[in-house]
């Protein structure tokens, strides 16, 4: 051995310099006659280990060999290794398989005492692959790695906070579940009456190819009766306990016993399950369900609204027609399936070859209510501004009941038809600067392709009757494209009166950006700088009127008469 790789091998942290898996050479473990680890590089045509592999490990080893052999046992299950490494994987897995089942870890992790299995360790050495070194492994050395390898977990779980589950759950998310409990949900087709199966299992274990392994939870309590270990079997089903605290159904299975063996369930008992999973993973317990079912929103028959499916005018005077209809993920319910679910009752429901939740109080309030809101509405449907309302989420009315409001969010869902979706896309996306006139030739100013999205933007807005924020920089035209609008609106029929209210320090500027790219626009600034008191004082709605814009200030505007007598077409304020 070279002086260099005694040096590296006494530190702790031997690593090879040329321990990339390039050029057919691989990272490998060795010991030092002292029993120190260390990775060498030596030439191999197979098992080379992955580029990042060989890299998390070598990084690892540098900080010290307990450090390495828990990267090797903790984090690269599944890895492709070569044989001295999986033989230090062994070792790492066995510790951590200990570590875990340590009763009080997430407490005492600190002082926490994982004893080292002499039996098992001088079986493992026994098994120790062609290494360097290899001629000095005995179960007593593996024994002082395993004290490195306690040493390097407490130091590395102190460094993330003393947090034991958001350690494991770094090192690799299957360690986080081991020795928790764990409640499985399935479907069991051939049994119609009882057409779910229900298993409570524990994690016993992790397998090297990171695959959790669940034991049903009746065997931990013959494992730990035979082990003699209460402690570790009350810590076990401490999650259970607390949860049955809160679940009158988990309670009554961990009283009779039935809590440690298989159980076919009804809908209903497989519907209170459901419901009470926040509750189950709140206690710490892990849940397995079918992929259809999400607690935040599961599978419902809705009340589906559509407003605007055919084209209208555009502005707030725009009525929007209005359709209800039952469905189940987007699919329009038929009357036949519809009684069928009237029928069927609440819970758990089997609708279009799929089980559903059902509440039939709450679905028959909300779709009532909006039969209601269906028989208020014009022949027309009702109006632009109502139907925004309810697309963003507004309540129904303002004395609607809290219950019926819930029940609405929950059961119904408003969504824009095929004419008010697309003109909405527009508004939303690019769409909006594309499908819309050009200011040119009127307005005097070579747009640059922003100021143009802009400009059409705005006609969109205008055009629906809403307002908008132009907010673009300082010095990127928003004048220009100001203007642009009153020029569109003035060439579409509407001429105004426009007002615009700006500090007073900027109105000689709006004059010349008017003047310059919009001298087609009839201006009147309605301000002490450009007008005499007296004639100022005396404006009336006729003169306002005969003008396409009105420029004053903030100052001014309040005091005027006029202008809060002038009904205004648009209305524009500049910070």
């Amino acid at each position: 051995m070279t002086a260099e790789r005694a040096r590296q091998a006494a530190a702790g942290a031997g690593v090879d310099g040329d321990a990339a898996t390039t050029g057919g050479r691989t990272v490998a473990l060795a010991l030092w006659p002292t029993g120190r680890l260390y990775l060498e590089s030596v030439p191999s045509a197979v098992d080379l280990p992955a580029a990042d592999v060989a890299e998390r490990v070598r990084h690892a080893f540098e900080r010290s060999s307990g450090h390495g052999l828990l990267q090797l046992g903790a984090a690269e299950l599944g890895s492709a290794l070569p044989a001295s490494l999986a033989f230090g994987r062994e070792l790492g897995h066995l510790f951590m398989a200990r570590l875990t089942a340590a009763p009080s870890l997430a407490d005492d992790w600190a002082s926490v005492d994982v004893p080292a299995p002499g039996d098992e360790l001088e079986r493992l050495a026994a098994t120790a692959p062609p290494m360097t070194g290899a001629e000095y492994l005995n179960g007593a050395l593996l024994g002082g790695w395993w004290t490195d390898l306690l040493v390097a977990t407490r130091a590395d779980i102190g460094a993330s906070g003393g947090q034991v589950g958001a350690w494991l759950q770094a090192r690799h998310p299957s360690w986080s579940l081991v020795g928790r409990v764990c409640f499985h949900l399935a479907e069991n087709k051939s049994n119609p009456q009882s057409p779910f199966a229900f298993l409570a299992t524990y994690a016993s274990h992790v397998s090297h190819e990171a695959r959790v392994q669940h034991q049903p939870l009746g065997r931990a309590l013959q494992v730990h009766a035979a082990a003699q270990d209460r402690a570790a079997l009350l810590n076990l089903l401490l999650p259970v306990h607390k949860a049955a605290e809160l679940c009158p159904w988990l309670r009554a299975l961990v009283d009779d016993g039935r809590i440690f063996h298989p159980q076919a369930w009804t809908p209903h008992e497989t519907h209170d399950f459901l419901r009470s999973i926040p509750a189950l993973e709140g206690s710490g317990l892990v849940v397995r369900v079918p992929d259809w079912w999400t607690p935040r929103q599961p599978p419902r028959p809705q009340v589906r609204v559509h407003l605007g499916q055919r084209a209208a005018g555009l502005g707030l005077d725009t009525m929007l027609d209005f359709k209800l209809e039952l469905t189940l993920d987007e699919q329009a319910l038929t009357g036949q399936e519809w009684a069928q679910l009237s029928a069927a009752g609440d819970g758990l429901v089997r609708l279009k070859g799929r089980w559903v939740e059902v509440d039939r109080a709450k679905l028959d309030a909300v779709l009532a209510h909006w039969k209601q809101v269906q028989r208020s509405a014009t022949d027309d449907g009702i109006s632009f501004f109502e139907g925004m309302r309810l697309l963003a989420g507004a309540h129904l009315s303002r004395d609607a009941e809290p219950m019926l409001e819930q029940a609405s969010a929950e059961w119904s869902r408003v969504v824009p038809g095929d004419w008010l979706r697309e003109t909405l896309a527009q508004l939303r996306g690019s769409d909006a600067g594309t499908a819309g006139p050009d200011p040119a030739p009127e307005l005097r100013a070579l747009l640059r392709p922003y100021q143009r999205l802009g400009v059409r933007w705005l006609w969109w807005l205008n055009r629906l009757g809403l307002g908008g924020c132009l907010a673009d920089d300082m010095g990127l035209g928003k004048t220009v494209q100001v203007l642009g609008l009153l020029t569109l609106a003035r060439r579409e029929g509407d001429p105004g009166p426009h007002l615009l209210v700006v500090p007073a320090s900027l109105i000689a500027n709006w004059q010349a950006e008017a003047a310059r790219f919009a001298p087609h626009l009839r201006l009147l600034v309605a301000h002490a700088s450009a007008l005499p008191a007296t004639a100022l004082a005396a404006l009336t709605t006729r003169q306002l009127a005969a003008v396409d814009l009105v420029v004053t200030s903030y100052g001014t505007v309040g005091r005027l008469s006029a202008l809060a007598e002038q009904p205004w077409s648009v209305l524009v304020l500049d910070e």
